[in-house]
């Protein structure tokens, strides 16, 4: 029976460890240290490394890793990152034998060129790094906001059940946006109120899942109704194109 361990990181990070008790893949260790620390407190061996896109606090653990575990390193293609045994793209399966994994690769470009995100259909899980967000998702820095959405759109096509393992602890700052662009949705009302109570336990928002995203993320509704008439009433997007709402909301959150 496979499992993830949550391993705190930096300010707001989440890296993530698969493992079955005695194996483990590590998700976009930014920061070695919690991850030496998570292995050695859980008696765990590293065989393997998976990272979704290029950015610091996501690889910057690496080579540290490597020193001490010669195990390969699943990266995206198209994004520039070193130590890469094995580069993927949309479509590519990535088979962890010592703990009978297997993970589908899709590509998701916006955040970065080349981000990827993991998927692990027998388990129901999505690692989707700095793409989708709990409640958000990633600031576009290399691509367009056609591609993000897009991207988006792929990542909310999977099964509701679907966990959600994004890159960090912004729940409740999203959510706080996400009222405002949809004020009467008492669905997102009720999962603010209870990921507030969460975190004032100081327990993790994440993983989320797909059904919830869906329901709750202002960033998977673009289409809906109610927030592209607000938005093209505001002023902020020009029509009801959801590309155009989707772009309107992000640069709305960027200086949110």
């Amino acid at each position: 029976m496979l499992s993830v361990l949550t391993v705190p990181a930096f300010n707001d990070n989440y890296l993530w460890i698969i493992h079955d008790g005695v194996h483990a893949a590590v998700v976009d260790p930014g920061d070695a240290r919690p991850i030496l620390a998570a292995l050695e407190a859980h008696k765990l061996s590293l065989v393997a490394i998976l990272l979704t896109h290029h950015h610091s606090d996501h690889v910057g653990g690496v080579s540290t890793l490597l020193q001490h575990f010669k195990v390969p390193v699943y990266a995206p293609r198209k994004d520039p990152i070193a130590n890469v045994t094995q580069a993927l793209d949309e479509g590519d399966i990535v088979t962890v034998p010592e703990l009978g994994l297997k993970l589908s690769v899709l590509h998701v470009p916006g955040h970065t060129l080349g981000h990827i995100a993991y998927v692990a259909p027998e388990q129901g899980w999505l690692f989707c790094g700095d793409t989708l967000f709990a409640g958000g998702c990633g600031r576009i820095f290399e691509g367009t906001p056609t591609q993000m959405l897009a991207s988006l759109d792929k990542l909310a096509a999977l099964p509701n059940d679907t966990k959600v393992y994004c890159a960090h602890e912004y729940t409740i700052s999203n959510l706080r946006f996400a009222l405002a662009a949809e004020p009467a949705n008492t669905v997102l009302a009720e999962r603010f109120e209870a990921e507030q109570a969460k975190r004032k336990q100081n327990i993790p928002t994440v993983p989320s899942n797909i059904g919830l995203e869906k329901s709750t993320n202002p960033f998977l509704r673009a289409r809906e109704p109610a927030i592209a008439r607000q938005m093209v009433a505001d002023g902020r997007a020009k029509n009801a194109d959801p590309v155009a709402v989707f772009a309107a909301l992000r640069e709305w959150k960027n200086n949110f």
